[in-house]
């Protein structure tokens, strides 16, 4: 029995051991997986609270590929025509826009970041502008995050705005200006007493949010429009930017502050005189197509429905004033061809493009004409018409002209159109290729 008890007990005590044994490496396993999970844990965080890059690599390297630092430098001294055809825009003018405008677009640099300077940011909005390119395509050529393009484009078409909107989009204000606006038509296009020539047109644009089918215009897309009152030398005298598609041209003018203006006998327009060699007073007016009412102070041609040979005369002479505003417009878009894309901004955005597009364009025609000439329409030595080059590709589209309502003509603007009829037809107010001109048409 005691040799039976000692092996009964030793088994018990080796059992007992081995359990002892067991539960300890368990232990130890556990403590193992505890502790390489906190290890997981704290390299998990690790990795998320540290720094991140400021931007990514390959924008790191913009001085070294991007467009503005090596192509744009490239262009200007080996092939100054494709600069020009990259930003539709000669040298010598963007860097006047750079020297401008860099007190409004220079910002400080940090300790993190350097600033983008302003030429850079002018070159972003300038190729924007020429090509309508998405922000992503501009990213990626001049190397920088498209959503600082975003932010860029509106900086700069506001900072242009406020840099020479004043000085170069002036509304004359007095009879010396208003009469050398007068003297320019009646010089250049043998129409006299001539304000400007009135008009307006659609620019695409996405569906402003919460608006309906108020921007959606006669065409079925949806727009906003840019009304302008056009000198003729083709530069704008007076813009008004944002109007719903839906509305028309009567109706815009109507109520723009132009007109009131205008009317109200503010604006320091000449009292009537008399056209070149007559006698007979004869007010100064604007000029416009069949989409306004035939006012005293609008003048348009009559409609094309049985017209006899002195409704022709006048005619011809009106629109040959009145093609002004046209070619302004087909001039701006074929240099500015973000106007035939569908703008994907704000409508506050959208305005500030166009007039920032209004004042490049004018900024062009005061101090580089010859960069636009070819592309308006011109006349040959006989006068017959050459079409420019913007009639070649996309326009602005026009503006639906519903009638009715405030847009009956009055007596008084008609017996004031019938008395500028006979004028072009008498010997004193004729030009020698006048009657050339209506037969062939």
């Amino acid at each position: 029995m005691d040799r039976e008890h000692r092996r009964r007990v030793a088994l018990a005590v080796g059992a007992r051991a081995l359990f002892d044994i067991q539960h300890v490496y368990m232990q130890q396993d556990l403590a193992m997986a505890a502790q390489r999970e906190r290890e997981e844990d704290e390299a998990e965080r690790r990795r998320l609270h540290q720094p991140r890059l400021w931007c990514r690599q390959w924008i790191q390297r913009r001085q070294l590929f991007g467009w503005y630092d090596q192509l744009m430098d490239e262009l200007e001294r080996e092939d100054p025509k494709s600069f020009t055809n990259m930003l539709r825009m000669e040298p010598a003018m963007f860097h006047e826009l750079v020297d401008r405008l860099t007190p409004r677009l220079q910002k400080k640099d940090t300790n993190y970041r350097q600033a983008l300077s302003p030429g850079l940011k002018v070159a972003v909005t300038l190729k924007y502008l020429a090509t309508g390119d998405r922000y992503k395509t501009l990213a990626h050529g001049f190397r920088v995050p498209h959503n600082s393009v975003s932010i860029i484009i509106r900086e700069v078409c506001q900072a242009i705005m406020d840099e020479y909107s004043e000085e170069l989009i002036k509304c004359p204000t007095t009879e010396e200006e208003w009469r050398e606006v007068a003297n320019g038509f009646s010089r250049k296009w043998q129409f006299h007493h001539a304000l400007g020539a009135l008009d307006g047109k659609h620019v695409r644009c996405k569906q402003p949010p919460k608006t309906g089918a108020l921007y959606r215009n006669y065409k079925k897309y949806f727009s906003i429009v840019l009304m302008a009152l056009v000198d003729s030398d083709y530069k704008f005298m007076w813009v008004e930017v944002g109007a719903p598609g839906a509305c028309s041209d009567a109706q815009i003018y109507n109520e723009c502050q132009l007109k009131d203006r205008l009317d109200g006998e503010d604006l320091g327009v000449p009292a009537a005189e008399p056209l070149p060699g007559d006698n007979q007073n004869m007010p100064y007016f604007i000029v416009g197509d069949d989409a306004f009412a035939l006012r005293t102070s609008m003048m348009k041609p009559y409609s094309r429905r049985n017209l006899d040979h002195d409704c022709r005369v006048f005619n011809y002479r009106c629109s040959r004033a009145r093609r002004v505003v046209e070619n302004a417009f087909g001039i701006l878009a074929n240099r500015f061809q973000c106007l035939l894309t569908c703008l994907n901004q704000h409508t506050q955005a959208i305005e500030q493009i166009v007039q920032a597009c209004v004042c490049l364009h004018n900024m062009m025609r005061t101090r580089y004409p010859a960069a636009q000439n070819a592309v308006g329409d011109q006349e040959d030595p006989e006068h017959n018409l050459i079409p420019g080059q913007w009639r070649e590709g996309e326009e602005l589209p026009d503006i639906e002209r519903p009638g009715g309502g405030r847009n009956r003509d009055t007596i008084a603007a008609k017996n004031q159109r019938e008395y500028l009829t006979r004028y072009y037809c008498s010997p004193v107010g004729a030009v020698p290729w006048q009657e050339r001109m209506i037969l062939l048409h």
